[in-house]
């Protein structure tokens, strides 16, 4: 059985059962009136009565909030902020997807302070990361091997004003302790476990591509890769292999430590049509990510062939790791086009500026204007693969 307890990034108790340290772990962080932060689909499961019961038993009181979207929203931040205070909180679990561990982290980040969401705003160059904040004990419990926010101090959180996805981080965000347990993903139906995993594998693949030098985060991310591609048709295929499962939940955090990097224009288009048109993220990400690999091509051949390399693809070069991409794609019934997930080139006018204004553009290996992005929208709608400069 795959288990261990580590201190990087984070304090981690991983391994199938470990759940049952969370009681023990509450009372370590000096938390007896925890907060769980979830969604209503996690909830129905029943895993959150069944932890709530085992708290209690244990003397925690436990309050449980489910009011999160799955594209959560400030609304939602803001209203489980008010909940954390009328309950007398003194922590926050957050447990469920990325959409939950996001909320759960924000909720967190406001509970104490009177500050607005969008105050903690992050961009390539403001972000109010040096402001004392006093945030209640965090544990992060995931129960989807995708977005890896347990691990990180961030979070993506829908502003439904202005319809876009905004990226919310600070310090006092990051969790102080993660349990990891693969067990608890085993419900994940096999499209989920697709859609979530592609989303890990675009953290791993848009991390190594970042132009800038940072062997550390190459290294988490290629390894990542190699994980996903071993063992993400068999976690699909297979929902209850713990072992697949297991490595899976690691390829998603080592996906997450490694974006930390910077990401690219995959997620800069998936925030922008998921805040507009309500999609699937992970999902998304995996429909958008040969075009982009396409669009990059020029700029990241040699990392590409390393990869290639390390996948132990038949060919060291970039169009292998292109054709791997698109074959899983296919293999794991992902469409193949955005017109796929709805997208019209009616959106295009409206998505292009969206794209250009996420921070995750600004790492992207090629610099991509306006008519470069609507290009590469109209692209991926219909299917075709353009390449954009040989330069980064």
């Amino acid at each position: 059985m795959l288990a261990g307890t580590w201190h990087f990034p984070r304090p981690v108790r991983f391994g199938a059962g470990r759940i049952a340290d969370l009681g023990a772990a509450l009372r370590e962080l000096g938390v007896a009136r925890p907060l769980i932060v979830t969604d209503p689909g996690i909830a129905a499961t029943g895993m959150i009565d069944e932890a709530r019961r085992g708290l209690v038993r244990q003397g925690i009181a436990v309050g449980v909030f489910t009011g999160v979207a799955g594209n959560p929203t400030e609304a939602n931040v803001i209203d489980g902020v008010a909940h954390w205070r009328a309950g007398g909180h003194d922590g926050v679990i957050a447990w469920g997807g990325g959409s939950a561990l996001d909320a759960g982290k924000s909720i967190a980040l406001l509970a104490r302070c009177d500050e607005t969401l969008w105050r903690f705003e992050w961009s390539p160059t403001v972000a109010s990361l040096d402001m004392a904040i006093e945030a209640p004990p965090i544990v992060t419990v995931p129960t989807t091997a995708g977005t890896g926010a347990e691990m990180d101090g961030g979070a993506v959180i829908a502003d439904t004003v202005a319809r876009a996805k905004r990226i919310v981080a600070h310090p006092s965000m990051a969790p102080d302790l993660v349990i990891a347990d693969p067990a608890l993903t085993v419900g994940l139906p096999p499209r989920l476990t697709a859609w979530t995993g592609f989303d890990a594998l675009a953290h791993c693949l848009e991390a190594l591509f970042v132009p800038e030098f940072d062997p550390f985060s190459d290294g988490i991310a290629l390894h990542g890769a190699g994980l996903i591609k071993r063992w993400l048709p068999q976690a699909v295929a297979t929902g209850s292999d713990i072992e697949a499962r297991s490595y899976m939940l690691i390829a998603a955090s080592m996906g997450a430590v490694a974006f930390r990097k910077g990401l690219g224009a995959m997620h800069g288009i998936s925030h922008a049509i998921g805040a507009l048109l309500d999609t699937h993220h992970g999902l998304t990400n995996a429909v958008v990510m040969p075009y982009v690999l396409a669009f990059n091509a020029g700029a990241i051949e040699d990392k590409a062939e390393r990869l290639a390399v390390y996948l132990g693809l038949e060919r060291a070069t970039f169009q292998a790791v292109l054709d791997w991409v698109v074959a899983l794609r296919a293999d794991l019934g992902i469409p193949e086009t955005l017109a796929g997930i709805g997208v019209a080139e009616r959106h295009v006018a409206e998505l292009t500026p969206r794209v250009l204004a996420d921070g995750n553009m600004a790492t992207n290996p090629i610099a991509l204007d306006a008519a470069d992005v609507s290009r590469l929208l109209i692209a991926a709608i219909h299917g075709d693969v353009i390449a954009g400069p040989t330069a980064a």
